[in-house]
């Protein structure tokens, strides 16, 4: 089974950036379509994005035209890049893909 651990989060200040991988330990071919979701304190986990095998990709409308998710297969490795990041991003950041287990996540703070 394909295990995925996220990394790359940090404290950031409003307007920042910070890119999010996704990193599996074996072939991404098999597990897509790839999410991105995210769960801030006392809320539900939401999703945030996705791209599909063909490289198509999807957006929740609260995070259009600042984040962006991409991947590399060769380094089996699925991107977040957040742009322009305001303190309701702040939560806890996972990827899922089918068949896979939720993992430990990476949280990103984002200070006013």
């Amino acid at each position: 089974q394909v295990r995925l651990v996220e990394s790359g989060g940090g404290l950031v200040q409003r307007g920042g950036s910070l890119r999010l991988s996704c990193a599996a330990s074996g072939s991404i071919l098999s597990i897509y379509p790839i999410h991105w979701y995210r769960q801030a304190p006392g809320k539900q986990r939401e999703l945030v994005a996705i791209i599909t095998s063909g490289g198509n990709t999807n957006y929740a409308d609260s995070v259009k035209g600042r984040f962006t998710i991409s991947r590399d297969n060769a380094r089996n490795t699925v991107y977040l890049q957040m742009n322009s990041l305001k303190p309701e991003d702040t939560a806890v950041y996972y990827c899922k893909g089918v068949l896979t287990e939720w993992g430990q996540g990476t949280q990103v703070t984002v200070s006013s």
